[in-house]
């Protein structure tokens, strides 16, 4: 036998099981993906798909935004802290959609980072049978102020919005005061004082809304795990959609 023939014999059956292995590609946990821009410029991201997708029912959206230490480009620190450690201890019954974009620099409404945040959620809302009107914006640390920041730049997209030791500008509270609101942080954070949450909260009450606050007594900055944690967060999250 020829070694052309050998060659042959031996790369066909390796060509269909490399095909089948794409073709094999998981359909529900966290998803390696990647988001091609209008420039052509693509992006890593992660999707968790709840294990009980099928297609057949419209499932609610959480869209995260990460903290400074979880920049870069790899696509995979951002789905390992903060919502992602929650949806991992949870995994079988976490019950929504989650988006997982990666910022270089800022999630501050209007930056490249926040602009591909945005279409990359439209992007999964697109792929996947999703419910409209319960879509969820949370994030921690600059990921909480990205949270503020892109509320008040797109008010009518959010059923609820969840800032975790964020920053913010009390000034546009009257823009996302409609918008149901739980705000977590630690008394006792030295990286984004206490006082940034407190100061918004009340702007927004000032402005006739009703948001939710919980502040943890003695926690530094890392108020993302409690608050993570909090069962009754997605009752309420769940609770709260668009008319």
């Amino acid at each position: 036998m020829s070694r052309a023939a050998l060659f042959l014999m031996t790369a066909v059956p390796l060509l269909v099981l490399t095909g089948v292995a794409r073709a094999d590609e998981p359909t529900t946990g966290f998803i390696d993906k990647v988001y091609k821009g209008p420039d052509g410029q693509e992006s890593k991201y992660v999707v968790f798909v709840p294990g009980d997708y099928k297609g057949d029912k419209e499932y609610p959206v959480i869209l995260f935004l990460h903290g400074a230490g979880e920049r870069g480009d790899d696509g995979k620190k951002q789905a390992v802290t903060g919502l992602g450690r929650a949806v991992r201890n949870n995994e079988k019954e976490f019950p929504f959609i989650v988006v997982f974009p990666q910022a270089q620099r800022t999630w501050q409404a209007g930056s490249p980072d926040a602009n591909r945040a945005v279409a990359i959620l439209d992007e999964v809302m697109k792929e996947y049978k999703t419910d409209r009107k319960r879509v969820y914006l949370t994030g921690l640390s600059m990921g909480g102020g990205g949270t503020w920041s892109l509320a008040a730049r797109y008010p009518e997209r959010w059923a609820a919005i969840v800032p975790v030791c964020g920053f913010g500008d009390p000034n546009t509270a009257a823009k996302i005061k409609d918008i149901p609101c739980w705000c977590f942080h630690g008394d006792a954070d030295t990286s984004v004082k206490v006082d940034q949450s407190r100061n918004f909260i009340k702007a927004l009450e000032d402005a006739g809304a009703k948001p939710k606050y919980t502040e943890y007594p003695g926690v530094g900055h890392n108020s993302w795990d409690k608050a993570y944690a909090t069962k009754e967060l997605y009752e309420w999250m769940l609770m709260q959609q668009k008319k």
